[in-house]
């Protein structure tokens, strides 16, 4: 349908600026008095950036960073006084990714044609999650939209903060694990072979670590071209699985019983959890729309699974401590918080406590993850240099005994 842009004067004589959808000039002129607006100029104007993305903003990710930028600098221009669709052009203008830049120009023409601030943002999932749009619905309600866009950012920084600190956490074990594995190709694919030919001339046979050590080299070699398939429909295969109902239960029961991560994900998944209840609850929320939007964020379909509970059981008129606890996934200090906090009404405190204990939790254990795992990577490299020292050094302990005799 068209967009038609027009100027009009209001019953006071004010000019007023906006943009309608209609099928023709005449629809919106009825559109403008039905609003008790007289038409002044009415004007089709093009397509704009964010009717489609281009090219180049299809390959263009919008970063978490530029989210917290948005909420930022959105929560500051009203926190200033200047009206909202100026403060999103203001917005639209610094904003450098092309396709940020496209979507705040879509949401700022919905706003102009009439759309709520959370119903324009509802149209773009993909970049504003249920959360979101749910605390932007319960700002407009409350009119306190600049603090909500505020808290949106910390929840923002506070989440990115947590997922670089288990990035840098893990960034070492990989680095350790990519050169064992390296080392490990280079010397089948390169230094076995020749020591393989030399002990085929003698005629000899071979100690099992050597020929097991060949056995990878030849499979390498003449069937790498099953191989690398294989590995690849392996991984799309756990991959496809894992988007499943069931698949996905079960890895994300598996990650909570991981020896070493398992505690990692548990507690960075209470922490998400407290502050998240927090915010929408602080925000005016609906104890069932907040469990709900929880259940969402939680990234883990068995923590959501006993959210759900919980949210079934305050419907039924329960508290929410009784499901919590009869879940047996909720540690006793997260329980008795929230007991607290529903006797004595302040819930939402106490909630950020928990939160940051758990965080301090989790900071301790990224700290101590490289000592953790450091016993588990010595025990891998061992068996790998044993091996490789027992295919390359028996033969040659073979070939010593058979020239002295």
């Amino acid at each position: 349908m068209p967009q038609f842009k027009y100027k009009a004067r209001d019953k006071e004589g004010l000019v007023r600026t906006g943009a309608v959808e209609a099928e023709k000039p005449e629809a919106v002129a009825d559109q403008l008095s039905a609003m008790g607006l007289i038409p002044v100029h009415i004007e089709e104007q093009a397509k704009p950036p964010a009717s489609g993305p281009g090219f180049s903003a299809l390959f263009t990710r919008i970063t978490p960073q530029e989210l917290i930028l948005f909420s930022r600098q959105l929560a500051t221009l009203i926190g200033s006084g200047i009206p909202f669709i100026q403060s999103m052009t203001i917005v639209e203008k610094q904003m450098s990714n092309p396709n940020f830049k496209r979507i705040i120009a879509g949401i700022r023409l919905d706003v102009e044609s009439g759309a709520a601030f959370s119903v324009a943002l509802e149209r773009h999932p993909k970049i504003f999650s249920r959360l979101y749009a749910g605390m932007i619905r319960a700002a407009e309600t409350a009119g306190i939209l600049d603090s909500i866009l505020d808290r949106l950012a910390l929840l923002a920084e506070h989440e990115m903060d947590t997922r670089d600190r288990i990035k840098t956490a893990v960034r070492y074990p990989l680095i350790v694990v990519f050169a064992i594995v390296a080392a490990f190709a280079f010397l089948v694919t390169y230094v076995i072979p020749k020591f393989a030919s030399v002990f085929a001339q003698f005629k000899t046979e071979l100690p099992l670590p050597t020929r097991i050590l060949i056995g990878i080299n030849y499979a390498v070699q003449h069937y790498w071209f099953l191989i690398i398939p294989g590995i690849a429909l392996i991984v799309w295969g756990v991959i496809a699985y894992v988007r499943t109902p069931s698949g996905r239960w079960q890895w994300d029961s598996l990650k909570l019983k991981l020896p070493i991560f398992g505690p990692l994900f548990q507690k960075a998944a209470f922490s998400r959890f407290a502050r998240v209840f927090a915010a929408m609850q602080k925000s005016g929320l609906s104890m069932i729309f907040t469990l709900d939007i929880v259940a969402e964020t939680v990234e883990n379909v068995v923590l959501a699974r006993a959210v759900e509970s919980m949210r079934e059981g305050v419907r039924e008129g329960k508290s929410l401590a009784e499901p919590m606890e009869a879940s047996g996934l909720f540690p006793p200090l997260v329980v008795q918080m929230v007991a607290v906090g529903e006797e004595t009404g302040e819930l939402e405190p106490l909630l950020n406590r928990v939160s940051d204990y758990y965080d301090r939790e989790v900071d301790y254990g990224l700290r101590n993850l490289s000592t953790m795992i450091e016993p588990i990577l010595l025990l891998i490299i061992g068996c790998m240099v044993l091996l490789l020292a027992l295919g390359i050094f028996l033969p040659m302990w073979n070939l010593i005994n058979l020239f002295q005799k």
